[in-house]
């Protein structure tokens, strides 16, 4: 049986939902970023007591299909920006459409409605996360992570990183290298 999973994003929500489905006494076979499959079928009771471990948790346990297909068009976008090493070849629309088997319009045009905001734009706040990790990290420089994020050039990367923050690619930088202050210097 298959349970899809709303706001389940990281490992770390991997292991609480893994956590939950063993104090219940459920069998999963796979926990993945928005779904478990688990081997039994649960009753109305047990699915009650997963979704209030889930809220708990911050997690909801999902059952209507279009809120089901958001999150799964969110965790694909999730997994393709934070957790690959190379971003796909193709274009985003074309990599969604194959990954969750809809047509591209029907998906962007159900992910506006019901989030307020593109699945470009959406995908672009994900992409700026990930440059600001890479940022961050210190391994790679700007051009690398330009290449690495299928930006066609440093300004196209600069331009969009600064009109999502406010801060300029080398100005982020720098902040990471001062030292926070202690409250009296405040």
């Amino acid at each position: 049986m298959k349970l899809y999973i709303k706001y389940m994003v990281s490992a770390r929500c991997k292991m609480t939902v893994k956590e939950e489905l063993k104090k219940l006494g459920l069998h999963f076979v796979n926990v993945d970023l928005g779904t478990v499959e688990i081997m039994e079928t649960i009753t109305q009771d047990e699915r009650d007591q997963l979704k209030i471990a889930m809220l708990r948790s911050g997690l909801e346990l999902m059952d209507d299909k279009k809120a089901i297909l958001i999150e799964k068009i969110q965790n694909v976008i999730i997994e393709m920006v934070h957790y690959t090493e190379e971003l796909p070849k193709t274009n985003f629309s074309d990599f969604l459409s194959e990954n969750l088997n809809y047509d591209y319009t029907y998906l962007a045009n159900l992910f506006s409605e019901t989030k307020g905001i593109t699945i470009e734009h959406f995908i672009i706040l994900h992409k700026i996360e990930r440059v600001k990790e890479l940022i961050m990290y210190d391994d790679l420089n700007l051009s690398e992570i330009a290449w690495k994020m299928h930006y066609s050039s440093v300004a196209h990367l600069s331009h969009q990183f600064k009109k999502i923050t406010g801060l300029t690619p080398s100005f982020f930088k720098s902040l990471k290298n001062k030292k926070r202050g202690t409250l009296e210097s405040v």
